[in-house]
């Protein structure tokens, strides 16, 4: 038997049997019968009447809440299920299969098949409405049993599928609190993230001051959920990863440190942690250990640019450093112009693979000229002029 002819069935076995029409008012003898033949709007006006003659109908309200949710009006259903509740707790089983039913049937048959159907359409404004009518049936589904945990699971997933990121963060909020699965705190992670990284962003053209505390607010956030995530699931990548790229945004350079050391240790294959590892290491002038962690990074993936980029900036900070020493004692130094020449193969590298970024060319050119190679400085610099033209 299909769950809404069950629903019926066990309607008029428990209202209409229980109650007896010999008990019953006259508008709810007439209300059970409009049900029997779902007719439910005059079900709908016949019960209102019912109610307003007797405040205290348990039943009455019980049968409107039935009523509202057959037509979909789900927010007037839940008032009228409480109402029923609020009298006496005669009809709480029925109540409770009430709800069962509709929550069920928002979930699986609305829900769901109304965010697959908004996947697979290759039309841009139907699976828009697809995907506004399956929000729609899990914020009422959540209205209904908000202490389901799968329907802030499937509404988060929706609201980010559509770029709803704002939208997504209080159901993975709730998610969090309920269940605490990984999957929750990633994706929460990474949305404020990146409402940090955007704020930051906003702060560099405006340098209004406000923008740079709420970035760093956003940044704060994000280490709160992911600490607690990193308590849960220690062993996850994805969550130290942002995790210490936030203790980066949040200036808490220590802390970062120790993060990606616990990061390498767990996964010493992972490029991206050594990568991380050598940023911070190359802004507090560690050249030695920056030139180290960029370079295990490139032996993971040789077509790394990000490395390959800042490993020729550490070797040019690492000679310019070298040389202002000499320069301050009257002396030359070999080692700065061999630091210069470890340079050139990873500028000349990467130029390549950004050929329309200036600064690149120019920071070859500045070597270049280093080096004494006087032509190919010429033709570095013209680059870069070209390009900013």
């Amino acid at each position: 038997m299909q769950p809404k002819k069950l629903l019926i069935a066990l309607l008029l076995a428990t209202g209409m049997i229980y109650s007896g029409f010999q008990c019953s008012s006259t508008e709810l003898t007439s209300a059970k019968l409009y049900i029997q033949q779902k007719n439910y709007e005059k079900a709908l006006e016949t019960l209102k009447k019912d109610v307003e003659k007797n405040p205290q109908s348990d039943e009455g309200y019980y049968l409107l809440g039935v009523v509202h949710g057959e037509l979909g009006q789900y927010k007037e259903m839940m008032d009228a299920l409480n109402k029923s509740l609020a009298i006496s707790d005669k009809q709480k089983e029925n109540i409770v299969d009430v709800k069962k039913y509709h929550w069920s049937n928002l979930i699986n048959n609305k829900g769901v098949v109304f965010f697959r159907n908004g996947i697979n359409s290759n039309d841009p404004d139907s699976s828009k409405i697809y995907f506004d009518k399956s929000i729609n049936a899990f914020e009422n589904a959540m209205m209904i049993e908000p202490d389901s945990a799968i329907t802030y699971d499937y509404l988060s997933r929706v609201y980010m599928n559509v770029k709803r990121f704002d939208d997504a963060i209080k159901p993975l909020e709730t998610l969090i609190e309920k269940e605490h699965p990984l999957d929750a705190y990633k994706f929460l992670g990474d949305i404020l993230y990146d409402k940090a990284g955007k704020q930051r962003e906003k702060y560099q053209e405006s340098k209004n001051v406000q923008d740079s505390l709420k970035a760093m607010e956003y940044y704060n956030q994000t280490i709160r959920v992911l600490e607690e995530g990193r308590k849960r699931y220690h062993e996850d990548s994805d969550i130290l990863l942002t995790l210490s790229n936030a203790y980066i945004g949040a200036n808490k350079i220590d802390v970062a440190l120790e993060a990606f050391k616990a990061g390498i240790e767990q996964e010493p294959d992972n490029q991206y942690y050594k990568y991380n590892y050598g940023v911070l290491l190359l802004g507090a002038n560690d050249f030695t250990g920056a030139e180290e962690q960029f370079s295990k990074a490139i032996e993971i993936d040789p077509n790394y640019e990000n490395a390959i980029y800042n490993l020729a900036v550490t070797y040019v900070k690492w000679g310019a450093s070298i040389q202002k020493v000499a320069e301050e004692k009257g002396e030359e130094s070999e080692e700065a112009k061999q630091k210069y020449q470890a340079a050139l193969p990873y500028l000349e590298k990467v130029v390549q693979m950004r050929p329309e970024e200036a600064p690149i060319w120019e920071l070859l050119g500045r070597v270049y000229t280093i080096m004494d190679k006087t032509d190919e400085a010429q033709n570095a610099f013209n680059k870069a002029d070209e390009l900013r033209k």
